[in-house]
């Protein structure tokens, strides 16, 4: 095991499983001290017990990061037993489905609340003790931040909310030294019965990946502690994101005419 990490302490909301798990897991393995997060207790105790098996320095608190009181909670029971923070990687997200016609109003309130209520309620009480580790704040974006695509209106413009407040950070605390990075994820190897939300807000099961080539979690997780130890602003993974990032700078009605041209593989991909 690596020591790279040895003696900091880090806090991966929505780690239970997934992304969050693995870069969990990625970190464990050079020895930061991990402090778990999620909502579901069983889950959360099966990757704590996973997670003990690499490093003896792992615990989880189950708090929900959508209501302030619970993300404040997460920041100060870690204080509390720790003393510092290092690390704040804000991983919780979901997905939504839909023409913007047929969506229910709801939906955008519960995509909000999960991608951009929940990195806000733990980072604000976050920052103060990050500035005295002069360490990182995490955002796990999605490549459908860069601009907004059809069927997944309300994942993009919260994923977009994202990069306003990592850029707001940066500037505000550039005296204490924080290091905020966001990291633009591709499409990515997904758990069984992961689940989306609809346009009529009923939960929906994600279609296995298996078949297709996308990258591992492992891959990701990778990609996050390189921007950490890189104290990197922007990360953006896959070939295919880099090129559509380059050119939504440069030329984005071009971006959009081939979107318009391949309409029909975004229906197909999104159903």
């Amino acid at each position: 095991m690596g020591n790279k990490y040895e003696g900091k302490i880090v806090i991966v909301t929505g780690s239970s499983r997934g992304i969050g798990k693995a870069i969990a897991l990625a970190l464990a393995k050079q020895g930061a001290t991990i402090i778990l997060n999620g909502r579901n207790q069983e889950r959360l105790d099966k990757a704590l017990k996973e997670l003990k098996k690499v490093h003896n320095k792992i615990e989880a608190i189950r708090c929900d990061v959508s209501i302030i009181k619970e993300g404040q909670q997460l920041i100060s029971q870690t204080i509390e037993k720790y003393g510092r923070l290092d690390m704040l990687v804000n991983n919780v997200g979901v997905s939504m489905r839909g023409k913007v016609a047929d969506v229910n109003p709801e939906v955008f309130q519960t995509i909000y609340t999960s991608n951009v209520q929940c990195a806000v309620n733990p980072t604000i009480p976050a920052i103060p003790h990050i500035r005295k580790t002069e360490g990182s704040i995490i955002f796990i974006s999605s490549l459908a931040g860069i601009r907004g695509l059809p069927f997944l209106s309300a994942y993009c413009s919260s994923k977009m909310a994202l990069r306003a407040i990592a850029e707001s950070i940066r500037i505000e605390e550039h005296e204490h030294n924080i290091h905020v990075g966001l990291i633009y994820v591709g499409i990515t190897e997904i758990e069984p019965n992961k689940e989306t939300i609809a346009a009529d807000g009923s939960l929906k099961i994600l279609r296995d990946r298996s078949d297709k080539k996308v990258q591992t979690m492992e891959q990701v997780a990778n990609a996050v502690l390189k921007n950490i130890q890189k104290r990197k602003f922007i990360t953006t993974l896959t070939l295919l994101g880099k090129i559509n990032l380059f050119l939504q700078n440069r030329t984005p009605m071009l971006v959009e005419k081939i979107i318009l041209n391949s309409l029909d593989k975004f229906k197909e991909g999104n159903e």
